[in-house]
């Protein structure tokens, strides 16, 4: 590897706006990340992901490419 070409990676605290708050390495140089949304309160992670179905367009699709027995 070359050498003063990498760069320093350092212990960075990351806050989330749910309030959980951990450690983790990061290369930004930053002692505080703020963060929007983790893996605590993201809806794919908690198990309330919802799907949308705009003017029925699932539908649509499994009608239209739907396997014919």
């Amino acid at each position: 590897m070359k050498e003063k070409i990498h760069p320093v990676n350092t212990v960075c605290k990351f806050e989330c706006a749910c309030g959980e708050k951990f450690e983790n390495t990061t290369t930004s140089g930053k002692d505080v990340i703020k963060l929007e949304i983790c893996n605590k309160c993201h809806p794919f992670f908690t198990g309330k992901q919802k799907i949308v179905d705009a003017a029925g367009r699932v539908d649509k699709f499994n009608a239209r490419y739907a396997t014919k027995k």
